[in-house]
């Protein structure tokens, strides 16, 4: 999408400038071809319009199923579970975006497949699963290396490895203070306990 930015290496979210994603919208009007389908829920999502999105993926899935490939389908498919797990329903787009990865996987298409597994990695990264996080964007960057995807996509996919690989080793070395801690304070703990049950 040339309207994107970059990426925020926090959330990982689309950096894009609002009045050009409105202006667009308003291009594409009421056109109803898969592809304005397709975009103008991109455009809802990042502009944080996620039920208008939700409507319009709904649509875009019904027409690809009726008129579309399977590949048109899929992508439908990745698209409207990218935008419920927006929405707040993690479980039921990682479901489904799983599903996806499997059958672009087992077609034949890595740009599709990886096209979900981006999207889980988001799923897990959202929710704090950042090992999970890790495998799935390590993953999307392997397929799209095969897929021979443009240098921005691969670059976007990097950053998120590098971003889920930083939030992983630092809630890993949180762990493991955690628990040194923990067993550092146990021989003070018996000690006391030893001195409390020699008092009269």
């Amino acid at each position: 999408m040339g309207l994107i930015r970059g990426y925020d290496p926090e959330t990982l979210r689309e950096l894009i400038d609002p009045r050009e994603c409105e202006q667009r919208l308003e291009e594409i009007g009421a056109q109803r071809s898969l592809p304005d389908l397709m975009e103008r829920v991109w455009l809802l999502k990042v502009l944080g319009r996620f039920d208008e999105a939700l409507t319009v993926s709904e649509q875009s899935v019904r027409q690809a199923r009726m008129g579309g490939t399977r590949k048109d389908l899929l992508r439908a498919r990745v698209l409207h579970a990218s935008v419920v797990h927006s929405r707040g329903g993690s479980i039921a787009a990682e479901q489904e975006l799983t599903t996806c990865m499997a059958e672009g996987e087992g077609q034949g298409w890595p740009a599709i497949a990886a096209f979900a597994a981006q999207h889980r990695g988001r799923v897990h990264y959202d929710n704090g699963d950042f090992h999970s996080a890790r495998r799935d964007f390590k993953h999307a960057l392997f397929l799209r290396q095969q897929s021979g995807a443009s240098e921005d996509d691969l670059e976007s996919t990097l950053m998120a490895v590098d971003s889920a690989d930083q939030r992983w080793a630092h809630e890993s070395a949180q762990a493991h203070e955690s628990v040194s801690g923990d067993v550092a304070s146990e021989p003070a703990d018996l000690v006391e306990a030893a001195e409390r049950a020699a008092r009269p």
